[in-house]
């Protein structure tokens, strides 16, 4: 009599469930640069896109708060113009502001991080439905949930580290460093999100090359049609204003 039964086989466990394994998870989805990392993690019966939204959701509320505090660096500071806010133009200086209009900033700025979050969530949704679907037409056999949470597993890690270093990149002269630090890592973030989508959808390297860059692709060719088109149609109109400008310079005394 056989001694096995057929009770199935659960996959392995990539970590504590809820928010105390979060953590464990993204650092096996960077750590582990293999599509079968994408595999095991989205196995999990808490691999699910309201999960994906969370962590995005939260990576992007702490990258506005971030933002919100490196505008007000750079405002005390007076090393950059601050960025425009809406009904809030007046306070942004070319050079070091008083407490109040900083304050005020700071404290607008910080209460729109979750919106931040919020459309970080929705442009996300998006490019993941839209990578899903190319991969589909590829003959992908995955779905749209399993991609998320691998994308999100990957994103997130990236994007609160890239939101440290920005404040590292607000010191004079080693900015730049990070900056070229913030760059390779998100040419890493890039590698392994195609592991994510071979992983996901089962198929080869080509397929999931293809479909990770081909919305890029898409989205440059048409902002590039934009900005040609736009020149073309307001070209010879700029032409004439600084034709304008030029003429009255010369002919001021």
């Amino acid at each position: 009599m056989s001694q096995f039964d057929n009770t199935p086989i659960m996959p392995p466990s990539s970590g504590a469930q809820g928010p105390a394994g979060w953590v464990s998870i993204w650092i096996k989805a960077v750590s582990q640069p293999n599509e079968q990392t994408f595999i095991d993690i989205t196995e999990q019966p808490h691999a699910t896109t309201r999960t994906a939204f969370i962590w995005v959701f939260l990576a992007g509320t702490v990258s506005g708060i971030v933002q919100a505090i490196l505008q007000a660096i750079y405002a005390a500071t007076g090393t950059v113009p601050q960025l425009p806010i809406p009904g809030f133009e007046q306070f942004s200086q070319s050079g070091g502001g008083d407490a109040g209009s900083i304050g005020v900033t700071f404290l607008t700025t910080l209460c729109l991080s979750p919106v931040a979050g919020l459309i970080s969530v929705i442009f996300f949704a998006f490019g993941a439905a839209i990578v899903q679907w190319i991969a589909k037409l590829f003959g992908g056999a995955g779905t749209f949930e399993k991609l998320a949470y691998a994308f999100a597993a990957v994103t997130v890690p990236f994007t609160l580290v890239s939101s440290l270093l920005t404040l590292f990149g607000a010191i004079p002269y080693i900015g730049a460093c990070f900056g070229i630090l913030s760059l390779g890592l998100g040419i890493y973030a890039l590698v392994l999100q195609v592991m994510a989508v071979k992983g996901v959808n089962r198929f080869g390297w080509g397929q999931a090359a293809g479909s990770v860059f081909i919305p890029g692709c898409v989205v440059l060719i048409l902002c590039a049609c934009v900005v040609f088109g736009g020149l073309m149609l307001f070209g010879p109109m700029i032409g004439n204003v600084f034709s304008e400008i030029n003429q009255s310079l010369q002919n001021a005394p």
